[in-house]
């Protein structure tokens, strides 16, 4: 699925895959949290907020509004591939690989979808309130 995945070659050197989250999202810290905990060091984070945004990267409200992950390829994944390829770096994650699964992912990529726009919403409430100059 295009809309799913993004192809990324500035980074093709980096040997781990990285999750850009929301700083500023209380749920979002705390499953960020729980994954570092979990993922043995195979996983890098990044605070979207605190992070300097290049031309090869979504932009910083691209980033707000959806979780993005770069794999170590260099390819972006966002949503639900996102989720499941972070999670995938810990003991859990065969529980998170069944939503991929083409009988469900069209109820959970919509699922996602609606969950992304209304936490976005309950946070920011605008696009010039996210704070995107990039």
């Amino acid at each position: 699925n295009k809309e799913r995945i993004m192809t990324n070659f500035f980074n093709k050197n980096s040997t781990q895959d990285v999750l850009y989250f929301d700083g500023s999202c209380p749920m979002c810290t705390k499953e960020i949290k729980t994954l570092k905990r979990l993922n043995g060091g195979k996983l890098s984070f990044v605070d979207v907020h605190e992070c300097d945004i290049d031309q090869h990267m979504p932009t910083k409200l691209e980033m707000l509004k959806v979780l993005h992950l770069m794999t170590s390829e260099g390819e972006w994944l966002k949503g639900i591939p996102a989720t499941v390829r972070a999670w995938s770096h810990t003991n859990w994650g065969w529980l998170f690989k069944p939503l991929l699964w083409p009988f469900f992912s069209g109820a959970t990529d919509y699922i996602y979808k609606l969950w992304a726009e209304r936490r976005y919403q309950r946070l920011y409430g605008c696009d010039t309130c996210a704070g995107d100059d990039n």
